[in-house]
């Protein structure tokens, strides 16, 4: 399974894990540290308020298209002005966990939230996966996506942006479970429907 990067100073950690073995944060030092957690939508929430009128209900059609085929993933998407005194990461971090995006029954490896974090101010993005999402979705690939989608993030085209971004967590998502389907000898291809079926 794959291991994800502390926030604060990017060693590696591992599903278990209670706190960093490098600097010994956890996310009850990092509450701690930030405070309150923000209110925030879900889904598409814009408190930066950069998105063109209409441009979250675009974004939110994308996510339920990408949700219609992955029934066990939620995507949401934050565009939000970061403070700046603690690092990008931790922030992101620390909202995934606590900011109420994935239900208290879907933990560890039943957690399969996707977060992009975007911070127009700072021109800072994220991209974070759940647990049950890590073995399928990696740091390199989640950082391609970003990659991807810097070019119409820098010439302020958030919307644009954040759809590549959503379509590119489709072709991986679809990807993985291609791969999936092979290595366990079964087909990833819809049966027709049987005519008495409704």
């Amino acid at each position: 399974m794959a291991a994800m990067r502390c926030p604060y100073c990017r060693t590696r950690l591992t599903e278990m894990a209670a706190e960093c073995p490098s600097c010994r944060l956890t996310l009850g030092r990092a509450t701690a540290l930030l405070g309150p957690v923000p209110r925030l939508g879900h889904g598409v929430a814009d408190p930066a308020g950069v998105l063109p009128a209409g441009d979250a209900a675009r974004i939110s059609k994308a996510i339920g298209r990408l949700t219609f085929t992955f029934p066990q993933v939620s995507l949401h998407v934050l565009l939000h002005v970061f403070p700046a005194e603690h690092p990008f990461d931790l922030h992101v971090f620390w909202l995934f966990n606590c900011g109420g995006f994935s239900a208290e029954s879907r933990k560890g490896g039943e957690n399969r939230t996707i977060l992009l974090a975007l911070d127009p101010a700072a021109g800072r993005s994220a991209l974070t996966a759940g647990y049950g999402l890590e073995p399928f979705l990696g740091d390199e690939a989640l950082d391609h996506l970003l990659e991807l989608a810097e070019p119409a993030w820098i010439a302020g085209d958030w919307t644009r942006g954040i759809l590549e971004v959503i379509s590119g967590l489709d072709r991986l998502l679809e990807n993985a479970a291609l791969e999936v389907a092979a290595g366990f000898g079964l087909s990833a291809v819809a049966s027709a429907k049987r005519r008495d079926d409704f």
